[in-house]
């Protein structure tokens, strides 16, 4: 995938083909054709491409969290006690390797990672906190509770 601002080569077909993809992951290569006003060959051709330069990175099923019983949706704001690229990296390894961790992003300004998780109830919320209240370098942990989320829309906006 491209980096930096550089410029991904990206024609309106692509990102109309992104776009389309980006709504419904799930239709067939005729169906995306006919949206982007291409044959089938070319526009599979096209979607291999994309996959294979890594800006379609997957495919997934979008699963409402609450219906497999994980009530509850916290962001947990984590402190390291120092910023070695080896504390950093540590912590990441270990987050990244808990199940109930959905995101994980090394931030600026106010900590050092933000965390998004999921727990099944309110004791499992305490627990995951207390797991990383007492990992190794975390220094502290502010946790922020959903009550409510207005909007959760996978991808970005295709221009």
């Amino acid at each position: 995938m491209p980096r930096d601002h550089e410029d991904p080569g990206l024609d309106s077909v692509d990102r109309h083909i992104l776009a389309e993809l980006q709504a419904d992951g799930r239709m067939t290569n005729v169906e995306l054709a006919r949206r982007v006003n291409l044959s089938a060959p070319p526009c599979l051709r096209r979607v291999r491409r994309l996959e294979e330069a890594g800006v379609i990175r997957g495919y997934h099923a979008d699963i409402d969290p609450v219906a497999l019983g994980w009530e509850i949706t916290f962001f947990a704001l984590v402190g390291l006690e120092s910023q070695k690229q080896a504390v950093l990296d540590a912590f990441e390894s270990l987050a990244t390797s808990w199940s109930e961790v959905r995101e994980c992003h090394m931030i600026r300004g106010g900590g050092d990672f933000l965390l998004r998780l999921v727990a099944r109830d309110t004791a499992h919320e305490n627990e995951l906190t207390s797991r990383l209240t007492g990992a190794p370098s975390v220094m502290r942990v502010q946790t922020l509770q959903t009550i409510r989320t207005a909007k959760d829309v996978a991808g970005v906006p295709i221009g």
